[in-house]
């Protein structure tokens, strides 16, 4: 097979070569997967420069996210189970890896692409659709009528949080930073777009809710839940995704007690340790959602990226901002690029 794999740290993804190496050996619960698009991550970019929480020992093949063909099945499950997967299922799913041609995974790290999807569009799915769907639903208890803000709206799980939030009946204020990334948060459905470069930002969202009373729901992966704390409503709920600013946030927590609001975090990474039941849940209401046409892919079309060799270029377009929704590198097996 052909992978971006590691020996040592890099500076950053310009320093990534695709090499030569052998198929991986699936273990007897592992499937072996052709990989046929691989989805870039913010925490690929630091795992390959050693500032991630979770570093495997050298060498390592980079990349989490993929979709693909099952090559071969487990031999053996535990508890003697039948394999959910066949020879020839397309899945997609995640797992250290993802940056080759192929790639062995466990049958909990693998979901079947949704009925009419390509592999392009399901590589990216793992990792967002299902950290949108538990903040909104499982953790802040969306609900038709409410408004919710979505920080970061064009970003991976921007669009995911804005498509969910409408199929439950909300109205959604989208925020981004350029009018580009506005007007693609507008097309997957938000009702209202604030650019959040703008000082006044959280008097703008206040005055887009009803009697201006604030919203309801704060959709945070960025770090803006003190400044969000100005617009939001009483018995409001703010969730914590993440911090893609770079800063961690500190708190008056009087202002939570004066506003009545609820701050809630969200890690989904460890659900599946903590609260497995909720795992299967959550992927239900997707699959419905996707089935239903309520929620579509969120790849970057601007710019195409073909073949391991330009994992590199999507990186740095990820890194740097200039892309909206998932970065997905298509991986041709057979020299095409068709996909």
């Amino acid at each position: 097979m052909r992978a971006i794999q590691l020996s040592e740290f890099v500076k950053g993804p310009e320093e990534l070569k695709v090499i030569n190496l052998p198929d991986p050996t699936p273990k007897p619960d592992e499937y072996l997967i052709a990989i046929h698009a691989s989805a870039t991550n913010f925490f690929d970019l630091l795992q390959i420069r050693g500032k991630y929480q979770h570093q495997p020992p050298f060498p390592w093949i980079s990349g989490s996210e993929f979709s693909g063909v099952i090559l071969k099945v487990p031999s053996s499950l535990p508890g003697g189970r039948t394999p959910k997967f066949k020879v020839g299922d397309k899945v997609f799913g995640g797992s250290q890896g993802a940056y080759a041609t192929r790639i062995a995974a466990t049958e909990d790290r693998l979901r079947p692409v949704p009925r009419g999807w390509s592999f392009f569009d399901a590589a990216g799915l793992f990792v967002t659709a299902p950290t949108s769907y538990a903040g909104l639903v499982t953790r802040a208890g969306i609900k038709k009528g409410d408004y919710v803000l979505i920080h970061a709206a064009a970003g991976g799980v921007g669009l995911a949080a804005v498509q969910i939030a409408k199929a439950f009946g909300a109205t959604v204020i989208a925020t981004a930073g350029t009018q580009n990334k506005l007007a693609i948060a507008k097309s997957f459905g938000a009702d209202f777009v604030v650019d959040y470069r703008q000082s006044d930002w959280p008097e703008k969202v206040k005055k887009l809710t009803p009697n201006g009373r604030g919203v309801d729901i704060v959709y945070d992966p960025v770090g803006l839940i003190v400044q969000s704390m100005k617009c939001t409503a009483w018995n409001g709920r703010l969730l914590v995704i993440g911090f893609a600013a770079g800063d961690i946030e500190k708190m008056a927590t009087n202002r939570i007690l004066l506003k009545n609001v609820s701050v809630v975090g969200l890690h989904w990474g460890m659900y599946a340790t903590n609260e497995p039941e909720m795992v299967e849940k959550v992927w239900d209401g997707l699959f419905e959602l996707m089935e239903s046409g309520k929620y579509k892919g969120t790849c970057y079309t601007d710019q195409e990226f073909v073949g391991l060799e330009s994992v590199p270029a999507a990186l740095e377009a990820l890194g740097a901002r200039e892309s909206w929704g998932k970065v997905v590198v298509k991986v041709p097996q057979d020299g095409q690029s068709k996909m």
